[in-house]
C-alpha cells in the first residue's frame, strides 16, 4: 500500500486511484444525506397542510355526519384529536383584484391536527371570538396585494349558488366579507390554495346543515401506524367513504422524492464506478511491477490462488483507505452544514442535510462491493502462464 515502487508512474497511478475512491465516497455520501434532509424538510411542510388521515364521501362533494359516524370516532382510542372540515372552491375579489381559491372551514382545535399555526409567518392564527376573518397563504395575499388589517378593503369570498336554470348574473353568487388576520407559508400549491376561516362561517357561507361537512381530519397517536389505522377506517365506515393517508393524500410528490433519492444514488454509484477503474488499473500495474517477486514466490511453493489473494487485499486496503477518508470528510461536512450553515438556499434557509446511519451503511456496502469486484477483474490477469514467463 504505502511503499515505493521502481515505477513512479505506479505511485502517480495509485495515488489517482486512492483520490478517486475519496471522492467518489465522499460525493455519495454527501447526496445521500442531502437527500435525507430535504426529504425530512418537505415531509415537515406535509405536516402543515396535510392530517395524518382524511376521510371524504365518495359520492358527493358533502355528508352528514351521522351517530354512527361519530360514535365510530368517539371509541377509536388510537385517534388523538379529530375536526370536521368544510371545503369549496370560491372566487377571491378585493378592488379591481380577483382569485380562485379554496375557502377551508375548521374547528377550534385544527391547530391539534396540523402545525399550520406553526406555519403562520405573521398576524395569528383564527380566533372564534373574533367574526368574518380568515387566515390566508402568502402567494394569495401577493396576488391579491392584500395584508393585514386591510379594514378598508376586505377580502370578498363569493360562492356560486347552486341550481339549474337561468341565473340571475347579478344574486348568483353566496357572499361574505372578511379580514385577514394572519399569513401561512409553506409549498407554493399550499399556499396559493386555502383561505382558513372557521367552520361556522362556512357553513354560513354554503348554507350547510349542522352536522353537514365535506370532510373530517384526524390526528393520530405517534405509535400508531397511518396505513393499517386507515383500513381498518375503511372497513368500518364502508364504501360511502374514502379513508386517504398524508401518504395517498401527496402520492405524486412522495413517489418524486422517492424517485430522485434513487436516480440521485445510481448516477453517484455510476462516478464511483468510473473511478474504480482507476483501480483496477493501479493493481494491473503494480502486478507488472511486482512480476519478478511472483516468480519468486511461485518458485517457493506459493499457489497461484494465493498470490491473487495478496493483489486482492491490496485493491480491498486501497478502497477501503479511500472509502475511510471520503466518509470521514463527509460526516464532517453534514455536521458542520447543520451547525453552521455553509451552504444557503435563501438567504435564511441553509440546505437541509440529515445524517442517518443507514446512509453511512449503503456508502459502505456499495465502495466494498465495488472495491472488491474491481480486485477481482484485475487479479483476473494472473495466472501461472504470466507467472513463468
Amino acid at each position: 500500500m504505502f511503499s515505493k515502487t521502481g515505477n513512479n508512474t505506479i505511485n502517480i497511478i495509485t495515488i489517482i486511484a486512492s483520490f478517486g475512491v475519496i471522492v467518489g465516497s465522499l460525493a455519495l455520501f454527501i447526496i445521500l444525506s442531502g437527500f435525507s434532509g430535504l426529504r425530512t424538510f418537505s415531509y415537515s411542510l406535509l405536516d402543515v397542510s396535510d392530517p395524518d388521515i382524511k376521510v371524504s364521501s365518495i359520492k358527493g362533494k358533502s355528508f352528514i355526519i351521522t351517530d354512527h359516524i361519530q360514535q365510530i370516532l368517539d371509541s377509536n382510542s388510537t385517534i388523538k384529536s379529530s375536526s370536521k372540515v368544510i371545503e369549496e372552491r370560491v372566487f377571491l375579489e378585493v378592488k379591481d383584484k380577483s382569485e380562485i381559491a379554496y375557502i377551508k372551514g375548521v374547528e377550534h382545535n385544527y391547530t391539534k391536527i396540523t402545525q399550520i399555526d406553526a406555519a403562520l409567518v405573521q398576524g395569528n392564527w383564527l380566533d372564534t371570538t373574533f367574526v368574518n376573518t380568515a387566515v390566508i397563504g402568502r402567494s394569495i395575499a401577493y396576488k391579491l396585494s392584500l395584508g393585514m388589517g386591510s379594514f378598508e378593503a376586505p377580502l370578498q369570498i363569493m360562492v356560486p349558488k347552486p341550481g339549474v336554470g337561468f341565473i340571475n348574473p347579478n344574486n348568483a353568487f353566496y357572499k361574505t366579507n372578511v379580514q385577514i388576520v394572519g399569513l401561512y407559508s409553506g409549498t407554493e400549491e399550499f399556499e396559493s390554495k386555502f383561505v382558513f376561516v372557521t367552520l361556522a362561517q362556512a357553513k354560513k357561507l354554503l348554507r350547510f346543515k349542522d352536522n353537514q361537512v365535506t370532510a373530517f381530519e384526524m390526528k393520530l397517536k405517534e405509535d400508531v401506524n397511518a396505513h393499517t389505522f386507515a383500513e381498518e377506517m375503511q372497513k368500518e365506515l364502508g364504501n360511502d367513504f374514502k379513508v386517504q393517508t398524508k401518504e395517498q393524500l401527496n402520492e405524486v410528490f412522495y413517489k418524486v422524492i422517492n424517485t430522485e433519492n434513487i436516480v440521485s444514488y445510481l448516477i453517484f454509484t455510476l462516478i464511483v464506478i468510473i473511478a474504480l477503474f482507476n483501480v483496477i488499473g493501479a493493481i494491473i500495474m503494480m502486478i507488472i511491477d511486482k512480476k519478478d517477486n511472483l516468480k519468486t514466490l511461485f518458485s517457493f511453493g506459493a499457489t497461484v490462488k494465493e498470490i491473487k489473494t495478496i493483489f486482492e487485499f491490496q485493491g480491498f486496503l486501497l478502497t477501503f483507505f479511500g472509502m475511510l477518508i471520503g466518509l470521514s470528510i463527509g460526516v464532517i461536512l453534514v455536521f458542520f452544514q447543520k451547525q453552521f450553515g455553509l451552504f444557503m438556499i435563501t438567504e435564511n434557509l441553509a440546505y437541509p442535510v440529515e445524517f442517518r446511519y443507514s446512509n453511512l451503511i449503503i456508502v459502505i456496502v456499495t465502495i466494498t462491493i465495488l472495491g472488491f469486484i474491481a480486485s477481482k477483474i484485475a487479479i483476473s490477469r494472473i495466472s501461472e502462464e504470466f507467472i513463468e514467463k
